[in-house]
């Protein structure tokens, strides 16, 4: 996608960037009720939508498609935007375009959510932006149930249903040299240095122990069968497993 010129027949390459002072032009005019003002304020922040839609390529989805849904939501923030807040027009209008491709992911992805829950969900996050528009500030979700007269707890679960999944290669920091991934976050209890160790150290304490015991502790704690089971397998009364169980422990916690 970094390499493609032309998304839905927009040559890319060729996109103008507009002034601090053009959008503060192009924004009166634009309240004014300007559409060629509009359709020029539009045009020069596709690069906003561009760089936007890059954080999803690793998706598998059609990049005209991401390029068309993230142009809705710019188109939105345009329309939504209030320029008394005193924030940039990009630093509102990004969660914007990236909330209207979540929303487009979601419709259109593997894990199917009820159409109940997607309605609670869309009111909530209407419901959201509203709020934020109004008190420039994220509401709580007591506030959005009060909001939407709907119990708090359907509301969360509702949101928890169309969160989108992320994928363990989705960066997260980028600092110009290698990018951190999700999976560079997540903690392994299981491949642990600490495990490592010790599975390297039971290997070398199993050394010590003779065939038999090794094979009686293999059947009884890998296979999970009864000091009778095991007994009946080899050959020998269940006291004798568990003498030699115990003597065989007893080695391996010296070595270990």
């Amino acid at each position: 996608m970094n390499n493609k010129v032309e998304l839905c027949g927009v040559n890319t390459s060729t996109l103008p960037v507009l002034s601090k002072k053009e959008k503060e032009e192009l924004f009166i005019k634009i309240k004014e009720g300007d559409t060629e003002a509009r359709d020029r304020f539009i045009r020069g922040n596709l690069r906003l939508v561009l760089s936007v839609i890059q954080r999803f390529s690793n998706r598998g989805e059609n990049p005209d498609d991401l390029f068309q849904v993230g142009c809705i939501g710019l188109i939105k923030a345009i329309d939504n935007f209030n320029t008394e807040v005193g924030v940039q027009f990009s630093t509102y209008a990004v969660p914007m375009i990236i909330g209207e491709i979540r929303r487009f992911l979601r419709d259109e992805g593997p894990i199917r959510v009820s159409r109940s829950l997607k309605d609670i969900a869309y009111k909530a996050l209407r419901a959201r932006e509203s709020f934020i528009n109004k008190n420039s500030r994220e509401p709580s979700m007591t506030e959005l149930s009060k909001e939407l007269d709907i119990p708090r707890e359907d509301i969360v679960t509702a949101l928890d249903a169309i969160a989108d999944p992320v994928s363990l290669y989705e960066p997260i920091y980028h600092d110009g040299g290698e990018a951190i991934y999700v999976m560079d976050q997540v903690r392994d209890t299981k491949n642990t240095d600490t495990n490592w160790l010790e599975s390297i150290a039971l290997k070398e304490a199993m050394k010590h122990l003779s065939a038999r015991e090794k094979h009686i502790l293999d059947l009884r704690f890998f296979n999970g069968r009864t000091q009778t089971e095991v007994a009946e397998d080899i050959g020998i009364s269940q006291a004798q497993v568990s003498r030699l169980e115990k003597s065989a422990l007893k080695q391996l916690r010296k070595y270990v």
